[in-house]
């Protein structure tokens, strides 16, 4: 394959970054982020290699969950502009080379949604089937909870009729019934409707609930992933390049179903839940193995070469730990979130990076090079780039959803609304805007956000990296992660270091005596020998090292 081939799969190489629209930028000053603010910051993002936007829902919501409650799968929350507004956005993001995609719920609407207001009104309504309804008393379903601290049942009484609805999430979330043909219609009326638009696909909310594998008598399909694949089948057949990105956080055995096996014709990419947690336990235990061993049990064999896997350190969710056992979940919370007030559920975290890090700069950049590093595309959340930190006073997933410190005045830069009319409070203390923000990151060299910067563009020059096949390196070292991602004649290894002594990595490699190793991140070339290679990695290092063969012409 040629390199100029990696643009019809873009995916496989884009650098995706995650944001909130109304806590990104307030362009006219009520307090709430805008589309128009957010279309003034594009140039930001484009200068630090952003090649995707994912939107957060920006649809009309009660707002009871930050906007995934939707009342109008075709509207735009008016706080942050219209659909004039959304086509300039992507307009301004297109014009410098990146695609928007936007998060999209299939599983459930608001309670508030007109389909549900039918819905419950009678048994008879025709709107009656787009939701999922019993009517015998159901059995105990607590273990099912997504929220357990909200909801100890996923079905609710209505009295209106005397029967019960399900809601895997919230109550005031009803599932829809996506074996109703009519709801299947409904959905891809929507879709259709953001591609005109301009959308270069979906972030696909909670895949695995409305497909409604978990024993639900009542509404389930008959054929799960058959729908999946007509979804796939009708966004391919819509726009040829757009994407659907899943989150389907199960064991890595049941993920092939969700790819479409060697087909790959459902989810386009996946994220890959199962290593972000074993990267969190490596981080804990100072020990990369349990890392490497996630990336080995990987089933690329299984699924298609277009498909692939997302990494990421942090998402907009809490930091959810529910793959590790018991005891290395115990292990993650002594080490990074010890206090009650920083867990969610007793399964995850609700923090940032660079806290979690004690703010040490070698730490946090190594981590957000294995980010690059790692097989896969890499996917970023608003201010990552800057080292933001949470606020831990707010529930839940609220605490990593605050306003984008852009400049170390008044509310961040966010709006020049009174801070009380902020539609959240801006971070304070040691990750305040006084001491986190963009003004600054931008005029320090040595800063996270030059650091992700230079990542990101090294990244886009090395498709294997996307595309390449990996194998983990064997070395002495237990605290290091040492992988070759390989495809075709490219090639590199990548070093990282995750405990903070310094050590020196031998590696025997196959290639041929006088192969280089030239480092992409500092100005360092590495001869191999005959007895291979041997490389020096300070406390928390990390190498990025391309493969040059005698005769070579690829640039290092």
């Amino acid at each position: 394959m040629r390199i100029t081939d990696t643009s019809d799969l873009w995916w496989k190489n884009a650098v995706i970054y995650c944001l909130d629209v109304e806590t990104f930028f307030d362009s006219d000053g009520d307090g709430v982020g805008d589309f128009a603010g957010l279309a003034q910051r594009v140039d930001y993002l484009a200068q630090m290699g952003v090649t995707c936007l994912w939107l957060m829902p920006f649809y009309p919501s009660p707002g009871r969950d930050d906007g995934y409650d939707i009342t109008d799968g075709y509207g735009v929350d008016a706080r942050l502009g219209n659909h004039g507004d959304v086509v300039e956005l992507i307009r301004t993001a297109k014009d410098r080379g990146m695609r928007v995609i936007a998060d999209f719920i299939v599983n459930h609407t608001s309670d508030q949604h007109p389909w549900f207001k039918a819905a419950r009104s009678s048994k008879d309504d025709p709107f009656r089937d787009f939701y999922v309804w019993r009517a015998d008393p159901p059995p105990d379903t607590s273990e099912k909870v997504v929220f357990p601290d909200k909801e100890d049942s996923i079905w609710e009484h209505d009295p209106t009729t005397d029967e019960w609805y399900l809601h895997h999430f919230y109550s005031h979330q009803p599932d829809l019934n996506v074996a109703n043909p009519k709801v299947k219609e409904a959905i891809a009326k929507a879709m259709g409707f953001w591609l005109q638009v301009g959308f270069d696909g979906f972030r696909v909310d909670a895949v695995p609930f409305f497909l409604n594998e978990g024993g639900v008598e009542q509404g389930d399909l008959e054929q799960p992933h058959e729908y999946l694949r007509a979804m796939r089948t009708f966004l391919s057949r819509r726009s040829g390049q757009a994407v659907l990105l899943g989150e389907v956080n199960v064991p890595y055995p049941e993920q092939v179903a969700y790819f479409g096996g060697k087909e790959g014709d459902e989810l386009n990419m996946m994220f890959d839940f199962v290593a972000m947690q074993a990267m969190y336990l490596s981080l804990a235990r100072q020990d990369a193995r349990p890392l490497a061993k996630a990336l080995t049990e990987r089933p690329m064999a299984e699924i298609s070469p277009d498909s692939q896997y997302a990494t990421f350190v942090r998402n907009h969710d809490e930091l959810t730990l529910d793959k590790l056992t018991e005891e290395e979940r115990q292990e993650v919370f002594a080490a990074f979130g010890p206090e009650p007030e920083m867990q969610v559920f007793d399964r995850g975290l609700k923090r940032r990076l660079p806290p979690m890090l004690d703010g040490d700069p070698r730490h946090v950049k190594m981590v957000y090079s294995l980010l690059f590093a790692l097989p896969g595309t890499p996917t970023l959340f608003y201010g990552e780039e800057i080292g933001m930190g949470e606020d831990l006073s707010r529930e839940g997933r609220l605490a990593v959803r605050t306003p984008m410190q852009w400049t170390g005045g008044e509310n961040g830069g966010f709006s020049t609304a009174e801070p009380e009319a902020l539609v959240a409070p801006v971070v304070t203390g040691a990750y305040g805007p006084e001491h986190v923000n963009v003004a600054d990151a931008r005029r320090d060299p040595d800063s996270l956000l030059h650091h992700i910067t230079t990542l990101a563009q090294r990244y886009r020059e090395c498709p294997e990296l996307g595309w390449g096949a990996v194998e983990i390196l064997d070395q002495p070292h237990r605290a290091v992660l040492a992988h070759r991602c390989t495809w075709g004649e490219a090639s590199m290894v990548l070093l990282h270091n995750f405990s903070p002594e310094p050590v020196t990595v031998a590696l025997e490699l196959d290639d041929a005596e006088g192969t280089v190793l030239s480092d992409l991140l500092q100005d360092d070339d590495h001869r191999v020998g005959e007895d291979g290679v041997e490389i020096a990695l300070q406390g928390y290092g990390h190498r990025w090292l391309r493969v040059q063969h005698p005769g070579d012409r690829r640039l290092p």
